[in-house]
């Protein structure tokens, strides 16, 4: 069973950066799909950007194409959320998940088979 654990988070203001990690035991990411998700107070959770174990492109939600970069290191058994230019509506909290969805089902939560328990983003204005 593969277990996530995820880090990084923390207080910035607006306009600034953080990097989240994303460690796996128990199982290799090279052979998942990895994405992150974030759920703001009193909303659902929401895709945020994923990385296929079968290559390509990373993709990344609209709302966060141009500032948010999944990357994964294979190596170091970890996934990267690096996040720039930081806005309050990117305050939440932000899990890492595995599985292997089809490409169709990217990013819908039901096709990840594990979880981390989330770190807390909060971006002051």
């Amino acid at each position: 069973q593969v277990q996530l654990v995820e880090s990084g988070g923390g207080l910035v203001q607006a306009g600034n950066s953080l990097t989240l990690s994303c460690a796996a035991s128990g199982g290799t990411v090279s052979t998942y799909t990895v994405a992150w998700f974030r759920q703001a107070p009193g909303k659902e959770r929401e895709f945020v950007a994923a990385s296929r174990h079968t290559g390509g492109s990373p993709y990344h939600a609209d709302s966060v194409k141009g500032r948010f970069t999944i990357v994964r290191n294979n190596a170091k058994n970890t996934v990267l959320l690096e996040m720039n230019n930081l806005k309050a509506d990117d305050t939440g909290m932000y899990y890492c998940a595995t599985g292997r969805p089809i490409l169709s089902a990217l990013r819908s939560q039901s096709m990840y088979y594990y979880w981390g328990q989330g770190t807390q983003v909060t971006v002051s204005s």
